[in-house]
């Protein structure tokens, strides 16, 4: 009577508000690729366990090619009456084949149907963000060769704290965004389990092979229990916190390149493709792509909160309510894609204003650091060299010069060991060499971390 695939029981046609209320399909419709894949190797399984015969099979495959093909060239019907994309697919098959589409549900359930694809999609999502995120790296080393002998000054609490080079800096985004690649490769492995096969809840008492589908889909193996099968979207939530961190490392490098950007800052010119203007002030160029990576960052985290909500005091195993996940996954990964593909070019396009660079470079002093190890080198312990360099700013600021501008007899009156080779230690460039440790923003230590990373991406010796 209500025309449903799960209609026989009911004696009353679905009310039309119903039907706008729990539709599905304006949303999940972008799963059809993974169903259609995953409903093709389940039909296979089928033919290879005699459930359905070979002759079936292929008439399953022809048709569910088909409807692809008429998906991709928008020739497809859709309707809220057919709930969501499983429905649609199915109901289509149907109409094509009657007894023989009627035969594809077979050991399966639109619970685990729906967790495959996501699975499936998700697996796909990874793979596209982690080639976002290698192509970003590369644009940071494809900058540091050019940027090679630029120092900057790095900051902590936003204040001059030691000088670093250009390439160390963008070194460590290269580090930032490896993780994130590790942390998605990580969730990957949990991602890569086949769903399908444990039906609604239970299981079924057909002779099914769940390690077929999962070999026809590349899965690494099959879930374990039905019930957790049914209810579990851990991966998802995985899989959209790691989004998550990569828009926040997205939004921690945005946000220091408006800044840098500024007339108050100077050190950097971005490429005005990247830039918008003003509708009333004629000399604004604004940075807006970086802006929007800065916003869309919140976008993302509330993807994750929703889904830390949505998922939170569900009792086993599926809840309609588990429909709700996909609109935050899919926003989530679209949202990361996207900012990623301008990242890239506008990493490569910047330019550093390396004289407004270097006119900061000898305030804020500092080399003071660097002065103090001097002393540590000479014996003086390291709180006792501290304070001592800490009264020589001080008087150096009193007089509005450099460490560097204070007298050999103004440093010999504050400790004895420093003589004039206290000098050879002072300034950005000389702070800079001096660093030595494994990790540091010493020339040596930058040019074999750089060569370091053009391996791990791929790159040439000599790119970049």
């Amino acid at each position: 009577m209500t025309g449903k695939a799960w209609g026989g029981a009911f004696d009353e046609a679905t009310d039309r508000r119903v039907e706008r209320f729990t539709e599905s399909v304006s949303f999940d419709r972008r799963l059809y690729a993974h169903d259609i894949a995953a409903s093709i190797a389940h039909a296979q399984m089928l033919a290879k366990v005699g459930l359905i015969t070979a002759a079936e099979c292929q008439q399953i495959e022809q048709a569910l090619a088909q409807i692809r093909q008429e998906i991709e060239q928008d020739r497809f019907p859709f309707s809220i009456e057919r709930e969501d994309i499983h429905m649609h697919i199915e109901a289509v098959l149907v109409e094509r084949l009657g007894d023989v589409g009627r035969k594809l549900h077979t050991g399966r359930s639109r619970n685990d149907q729906v967790a495959t694809d996501m699975r499936l999609w998700v697996r796909d999502a990874i793979d596209r963000i982690d080639d976002r995120l290698a192509t970003l790296q590369q644009a940071w080393v494809g900058r540091c060769a050019a940027d090679a002998g630029v120092i900057l000054p790095g900051y902590t609490h936003l204040q001059g704290a030691q000088p670093v080079l250009a390439p160390h800096y963008w070194l460590a985004y290269c580090d930032k965004f490896q993780r994130d690649r590790d942390r998605l490769a990580d969730a990957r492995r949990r991602v890569n389990v086949l769903s399908l096969g444990t039906a609604a809840l239970a299981g079924t008492s057909l002779p099914i092979d769940r390690a077929d589908v999962a070999r026809r889909l590349g899965f690494d193996g099959v879930t374990a229990n039905s019930l957790d099968s049914a209810s579990d979207r851990d991966f998802l939530l995985e899989f959209v916190f790691a989004l998550a961190v990569v828009a926040e490392h997205l939004s921690t490098w945005a946000e220091e390149w408006i800044l840098w950007s500024t007339a108050e800052f100077g050190f950097l010119r971005l490429p005005q493709a990247f830039c918008t203007g003003s509708s009333i002030m004629p000399q604004k160029i604004n940075p807006d792509c970086l802006e929007l990576i800065r916003g869309k960052t919140a976008r993302v985290i509330g993807a994750l909160q929703t889904l830390l909500v949505l998922v939170k005091g569900l009792p086993l195993a599926y809840n309609r309510d588990l429909q709700e996940d996909k609109p935050p996954v899919f926003d989530a990964a679209d949202t990361v894609e996207a900012c990623l593909g301008i990242a890239a070019p506008l990493v490569s396009r910047a330019e550093l204003d390396r004289e407004a660079i270097a006119a900061r470079l000898e305030q804020g002093y500092l080399d003071a650091t660097t002065l103090m190890e001097h002393l540590i080198r000479r014996g003086v312990p390291q709180r006792t060299a501290h304070g001592l360099v800490g009264q020589l700013v001080r008087l150096a600021r009193k007089k509005g010069v450099p460490l560097s501008g204070l007298s050999p007899a103004e440093f010999q009156a504050a400790h004895a060991e420093l003589d004039q080779s206290a000098f050879d230690a002072l300034g950005a460039e000389r702070a800079v060499r001096a660093m030595t440790s494994y990790g540091s923003t010493g020339p040596e230590q930058v040019a074999a971390q750089v060569a370091t990373w053009k391996k791990r991406l791929g790159m040439n010796a000599g790119s970049g």
